[in-house]
């Protein structure tokens, strides 16, 4: 189980979430809606390990964290896709740097970025193109395989499809549901488009606005 309780982020004066409290279990698809804001993202970097909350406890599989970012021990367990590619990679790196970046920095076999390209439709031609060379849709699947890499326990998706056309977004929500059903990883879908989490989530959707 991935878990935050009671968990409130503030800068400076702005307190953005408030005591929150949330689950992901091994294995479903909980969805969590609300408008632009209402501190979603923030939230997703707090389960993700990348941000430490003002006070609450986030735990993974019953571990409470006590470090973060890349000095949490459980940081690799934790998969997360950002709405905005082009933000969340090098500019310099090329699609295969991008997939391959955490096997490089947990020392595993680069091998597996291959296949995960091919999974997610990205062919051999495009492993040496940097991100200006690439559309949003390519460079969101390189992202998505990133994410795959270390086969994490849970994903969180933060608004990963907003940018893309409707057959991509269809082909990488199939491809994170083929992952879920073969692993059993559990996995927090962020968006505004309720229609999507409901037909992604099955009806286990949260609609949330956490800021006071």
């Amino acid at each position: 189980m991935l878990e935050a309780n009671g968990v409130t982020v503030s800068f400076g004066r702005h307190r953005v979430l408030d005591a929150v409290t949330l689950s992901v279990a091994p294995g479903e698809v909980l969805g969590l809606a609300g408008p632009s804001g209402c501190g979603k993202s923030t939230l997703a970097r707090v389960l993700a390990l990348l941000l430490r909350p003002s006070a609450g406890t986030v735990t993974v599989d019953g571990q409470a964290v006590t470090r973060w970012r890349h000095r949490a021990p459980q940081r690799t367990s934790i998969g997360l896709i950002f709405q905005q590619p082009r933000l969340a990679v090098d500019p310099l790196f090329t699609l295969h740097d991008v997939i391959t970046e955490p096997l490089r920095a947990a020392r595993r076999p680069l091998e597996r970025a291959r296949v995960l390209a091919e999974e997610l439709g990205l062919t051999a031609e495009l492993f040496g193109r940097r991100p200006h060379e690439v559309s949003d849709g390519q460079l969101q699947r390189a992202c998505v395989a990133r994410a795959l890499a270390l086969e994490p326990r849970y994903l969180i998706c933060d608004e990963m499809t907003t940018m893309l056309d409707a057959s991509t977004q269809a082909h990488l929500v199939a491809r994170i549901e083929a992952y879920r059903e073969r692993t059993g990883a559990g996995v927090l879908a962020i968006s505004h488009d309720t229609e999507l989490l409901d037909r992604w989530a099955r009806g286990n959707v949260r609609t949330w606005s956490p800021h006071p």
